[in-house]
């Protein structure tokens, strides 16, 4: 497995990078050699973060944990991602084997900045094909976010699922 360290606003030693590492090298037996995986290590207000992203046959998995100790952070990210893995197995290994996500492009990340009384802090560009709303509620629960934008596979029309309050999911179609 490739690890991509990023550390945002916090220096570690090389000790410190080998000990955070070595808490993913867990992840290997769910996938490849080949797989990358982006580790993003930061601090904010006197808080450790860990982000964790992997983006496996098109499919991405994303935890986040916040801790004092930067290790803690990263072991609770591990279960989070665990327990994402072991609840879709059956699902991801079926869509996978489907080609279901073969085409699907991940979402890239762009920071603007304006100075005017609306500040834009943070765009998306996305880029989806055509799948089933089944499909874009289980890459939102992949992703950890409250609402996922796509394209219906049968209609083409842009879609929004998100998450109700019950624990439910909505489903908006535009156009």
């Amino acid at each position: 497995m490739k690890y991509n360290l990023i550390c945002k606003q916090v220096e570690l030693s090389d000790k410190s990078k080998e000990k955070l590492l070595k808490k993913f090298d867990r992840l290997e037996k769910f996938f490849g050699d080949d797989e990358e995986i982006k580790i993003v290590a930061s601090e904010q207000r006197s808080k450790m973060i860990v982000e964790i992203t992997i983006n496996h046959k098109g499919i991405l998995m994303r935890a986040e944990a916040r801790n004092e100790d930067m290790l803690t952070a990263a072991d609770i990210c591990m279960e989070n991602l665990d327990r994402q893995i072991r609840k879709n197995k059956t699902r991801l290994e079926n869509k996978v084997k489907g080609g279901g996500f073969k085409d699907y492009v991940p979402v890239t990340d762009t920071v603007v900045e304006e100075e005017q009384e609306i500040k834009i802090i943070k765009s998306k560009k996305v880029e989806s094909k055509p799948m089933s709303a089944e499909e874009a509620v289980l890459q939102m629960n992949m992703l950890g976010h409250d609402f996922f934008i796509f394209n219906d596979a049968e209609t083409d029309a842009v879609c929004v699922v998100y998450k109700r309050k019950g624990g439910n999911y909505g489903l908006i179609e535009i156009g």
